[in-house]
């Protein structure tokens, strides 16, 4: 009589009690490890502002705070957003700190001076900004000149650009639809209530997005006929995610609403994030970054990628520069300084690779978050800024610390 043949069952056991994990446990495992880098910075941004809440008494998470620390770091996420793009395309750009300087002249220059309308300054700024970032991308893309070279040029040239223009003085004031960008909120609509409406409306609008999303990814995990989160771990994803966006909606939502930054920041956010995760652009990044030769056999045009990664990031310094200099109310000689770092450190933060073809959108945010967090929160307690940087520093280095010894272990 024949035999039946039964294939050992591989699945490691616990070594305390030698029992096997669930299969609950084995699928949260893996997706830990798939993305340990985004849960890791999330989880840390949530213990940063544990930290500082305790730390200050409760003022970091009081709803004026929440919204000068959006305010205050508008800019630098819209940056993150482009840096990142950009590294994960296997590049860096110096420049961004001077170009948003030179942008943010530029548009004084037009308004106060030439008593141009704020919305085609605008749009003329975004063009300059477009204008730049293709002039840097020609000289990398088609001319091979290594990215650090071409953008610590423009550095020097952006910033020389601007000195010109303003002539070492400050150009103000903006008209008041301008300064909106940076320090307006959403209008008050409705009946009179003790919160914003339109905020409480939108908040339910993200709400039901995000569980929507959530929802459709698993069931297109399933016909993928990967693992998907067992049903209880999946409930309690949905239950953090409504907890953190009913939180978050009824601070804004208790003052004086969803500033106009943050639904700048907002639709960015789904925009590039859509395009990195589903576009054939976004994946051609991803596979430039990963292995550029590898791609280029596959008949991606690494040349063409790289350009728009360049040109992209040109706008978003545009529109940085411009939400900078709105909040500043005036277009001065000092403003961009640093901010390459600032959005370099958060796109590393945020889970960006050294060598390209690694990292996310909200990853970016993220990383942003942490450092503004951070310096929110310092300053609040009275940390000077020496003491700042130096942890801000150490955080940077941990961030790529991480990021090294996660790869050693693979590769192990």
């Amino acid at each position: 009589m024949a035999q039946t043949k039964t294939t050992p069952d591989t699945t490691p056991s616990t070594p305390e009690t030698g029992q096997r994990p669930s299969a609950g446990a084995v699928i949260l495992a893996r997706a830990l490890r798939g993305n340990l880098r985004q849960y890791g910075m999330l989880l840390a941004l949530a213990l940063i502002v544990l930290l500082f809440q305790f730390w200050t008494d409760g003022i970091l998470l009081q709803p004026l705070n929440i919204t000068n620390l959006i305010q205050q770091n508008g800019y630098i996420l819209i940056l993150a957003i482009g840096m990142m793009i950009v590294i994960i395309a296997g590049h860096i750009d110096l420049s961004v700190g001077s170009l948003a300087a030179f942008v943010g002249a530029a548009a004084a220059v037009m308004m106060v001076e030439h008593k141009m309308a704020w919305p085609v300054a605008l749009v003329a700024a975004l063009l300059i900004g477009a204008l730049a970032g293709a002039w840097q991308g020609f000289w990398i893309a088609y001319l091979g000149i290594p990215s650090f070279i071409v953008t610590l040029a423009g550095m020097l040239l952006f910033r020389g650009g601007t000195q010109i223009l303003l002539q070492g003085q400050s150009v103000a004031p903006f008209p008041k639809g301008f300064q909106n960008i940076s320090s307006g909120f959403l209008p008050a609509v409705g009946p009179h209530t003790n919160y914003h409406n339109l905020t409480l409306l939108l908040g339910l609008v993200v709400l039901a997005v995000a569980i929507l999303q959530e929802v459709r990814g698993r069931r297109r995990a399933a016909s993928y006929g990967l693992e998907p989160l067992p049903v209880g771990l999946f409930l309690v994803k949905l239950g953090a995610i409504t907890a953190a966006v009913v939180a978050f909606t009824l601070l804004l939502a208790s003052y004086h609403g969803v500033p106009i930054v943050l639904l700048i920041l907002g639709v960015l956010l789904v925009g590039f994030g859509y395009v990195m995760r589903n576009s054939i652009l976004g994946r051609h990044t991803y596979a430039i970054g990963g292995n550029e030769a590898a791609a280029r056999l596959s008949g991606v045009n690494s040349k063409r990628v790289v350009f728009l990664a360049f040109v992209n990031m040109g706008v978003l310094a545009a529109l940085a520069g411009m939400v900078f200099a709105a909040r500043l109310n005036a277009g001065t000689p000092q403003a961009g300084i640093n901010f390459e770092l600032e959005a370099i450190a958060a796109a590393f933060i945020g889970g960006a690779s050294a060598s390209g073809g690694v990292g996310t959108v909200l990853g970016a945010l993220t990383g942003g978050l942490v450092l503004g967090v951070l310096n929110n929160g310092m300053s609040l307690v009275g940390v000077g800024t020496d003491y700042q940087q130096v942890i801000k520093g150490l955080v940077l280095l941990a961030a790529v610390g991480f990021d090294v010894y996660n790869k050693r272990k693979a590769g192990a």
